[in-house]
């Protein structure tokens, strides 16, 4: 069984989501976020939130934040930057990320479920 995050650190990541009533966090040690099959927001058991983006805007908001990958079990997670601290100090600039990542989650192309 996975481990959760830190305690304080997901209530960050309810706080992100808060942000877009249309979000719903889902899971219990993962904590994550999804639509049509696809996962767009990630908290593993370190404790970082990670937001999947298009290639411009996940170009320039590394390049702003000046942030590297967002990894999970040694993996790098393509499209998905991890939020630095100081934006959970910045809601509004947090809820334009997470507009924008909620935005493109609706542009990915629905991925079958697994469940039965």
């Amino acid at each position: 069984m996975a481990t959760p995050p830190p305690e304080e650190n997901l209530k960050q990541f309810q706080l992100a989501v808060s942000l877009v009533p249309e979000m719903e966090l889902k899971g219990k040690n993962m904590w994550y976020t999804s639509m049509n099959g696809n996962m767009y927001t990630y908290m593993g058991k370190e404790g970082t939130l990670g937001i999947r983006l298009g290639k411009d805007d996940y170009l320039a908001f590394r390049e702003k934040y000046k942030v590297g990958d967002l990894k999970s079990y040694g993996a790098i997670m393509r499209e998905y930057v991890p939020i630095p601290q100081e934006l959970f100090e910045d809601t509004d600039t947090l809820k334009h990320y997470m507009e924008m990542t909620h935005a493109y989650a609706k542009t990915l192309a629905p991925k079958p479920t697994k469940k039965k």
